[in-house]
């Protein structure tokens, strides 16, 4: 059964902006950490942000004053802002919850920015 589904990823310009979205349906959502990473062709999955059930927010530094992230605990949602996109921000988006007993990954919303 899938617990994180994203949504919202679709081709865009160089300099344009897109909003993601992942719905949970995991129990826990609303105390555990959550967050965003992704996956280009070829590379090594990467950190993008996280959010914890305190509101703190974590960036990588590639995304940082362009990307926001943030949550609905009443709807079980995630989202991520992204402006000021880039070709380089292409690639898979993946949403991901933090769990003590393991992590929780969604099937992944593809993200394609063209120059």
């Amino acid at each position: 059964q899938v617990q994180l589904v994203e949504s919202g990823g679709g081709l865009v310009q160089a300099g344009g902006s897109l909003r993601l979205s992942c719905a949970a349906s995991v129990s826990i959502f609303s105390i555990s950490t959550v967050g965003w990473y992704r996956q280009a062709p070829g590379k090594q999955r990467e950190f993008v942000a996280t959010i914890t059930s305190g509101l703190s927010t974590n960036y990588a530094d590639s995304v940082k004053g362009r990307f926001t992230i943030s949550r609905d605990n009443a709807r079980m949602m995630v989202y991520l802002q992204m402006n000021s996109l880039k070709p380089e921000d292409t690639a898979v988006y993946y949403c991901n919850l933090d769990s003590w007993s393991g992590d929780y990954w969604g099937q992944g919303t593809q993200v394609t920015v063209s120059s």
